[in-house]
């Protein structure tokens, strides 16, 4: 009777363990979309709002449509904007992040094929908690027209 009961605790600790762990690793993807292409276009970005439950980080994305997926952040340097690759970007426990044009946000790079107006594209964010444990969390984007949130300033640099 005793090792019933010790079995049962073990595996109502282990459950609860592993549920507290899927519940800090959550992140919620809100909004997502990636900007339409034109036919010989090899390269959109991405943008949505990231929450995750507990500190986490995004560390690699990947879409079935690019052969490259990658976080970009936009910057003012020298009065001139420039974007250049992040290789993570921390999601702070409670606190939205937005992947804006003008600001972070995810290029997928090498299409496959062009991105149409109104399609849903499939994403795939690798995040990566303060113990080091990746989760993967699927989402999909709709794509929206060319002009869709086009940024502010113009003439960016790579």
């Amino acid at each position: 009777m005793h090792a019933l009961i010790r079995t049962t605790i073990y595996a109502s600790a282990l459950s609860t363990a592993l549920l507290a762990g899927a519940v800090q690793a959550q992140v919620a993807v809100k909004d997502a979309w990636i900007r339409a292409t034109v036919p010989a276009q090899k390269a959109t970005g991405a943008f949505m709002q990231l929450q995750a439950a507990a500190d986490s980080k995004l560390v690699a994305v990947s879409s079935p449509i690019a052969r490259v997926v990658e976080v970009h952040e936009m910057a003012m340097q020298n009065d001139v904007m420039r974007m250049r690759q992040v290789p993570a970007l921390a999601l702070p426990a409670g606190r939205p992040v937005d992947l804006k044009p003008g600001g972070y946000h995810l290029m997928l790079l090498d299409l496959k094929r062009p991105a149409k107006e109104g399609e849903t594209v499939p994403l795939s964010l690798v995040v990566e908690g303060k113990d080091g444990r990746r989760q993967t969390v699927e989402t999909s984007a709709v794509v929206r027209g060319l002009a869709a949130g086009a940024p502010a300033a113009q003439g960016a640099k790579h």
